[in-house]
């Protein structure tokens, strides 16, 4: 089992992207993680349903083959942490590959939903795919120590 996030854009805000990377690197203890930034999309003139649908685009060609997609969607399904390292143990299992698809300023196209088999709230809010990306990041560190039965290190 391979889990690949992907997402638009880079983290513009020093402080952010070292604890993305922070906790990506505790993450990819746990799980072979890989993580693909796909380049976002201008918004200037542009209706915000076309810039998913580049987006979108983007994002799906950087999803490995066979991987089960899940779609970060503030619509998505909650999960507390124990029931999101079940998800991700069950994967494990079953030698299921899982992609984890974060959108951009306007989210995810239509395209992404459609495609996904599950989507996935990473928090009751709608945030910016930054700060999705450093709660995902902590989420998938945060399960391979409960898979593990080990304590959480901050």
């Amino acid at each position: 089992m391979r889990i690949t996030v992907v997402v638009v854009g880079r983290p513009r805000q020093g402080g952010l992207a070292d604890a993305i990377a922070e906790y990506e690197t505790r993450a990819a203890r746990y799980w072979p993680l890989q993580v693909h930034e796909v380049r976002e999309e201008s918004s200037k003139s542009r209706p915000p349903e076309a810039v998913m649908d580049a987006e979108a685009e983007r994002l799906l060609a950087r999803v490995p083959s066979g991987a089960r997609l899940v779609a970060c969607d503030p619509k998505g399904d909650t999960l507390d942490s124990h029931a999101f390292a079940s998800l991700l143990t069950g994967a494990r299992d079953s030698a299921t590959d899982l992609a984890f698809v974060i959108g951009g300023a306007h989210g995810l196209g239509a395209a992404v939903r459609e495609r996904a088999s599950r989507r996935l709230s990473v928090a009751p809010w709608t945030l910016p795919h930054e700060l999705a990306r450093l709660v995902l990041a902590e989420q998938l560190y945060r399960a391979g120590t409960i898979a593990r039965g080990e304590p959480y290190h901050k």
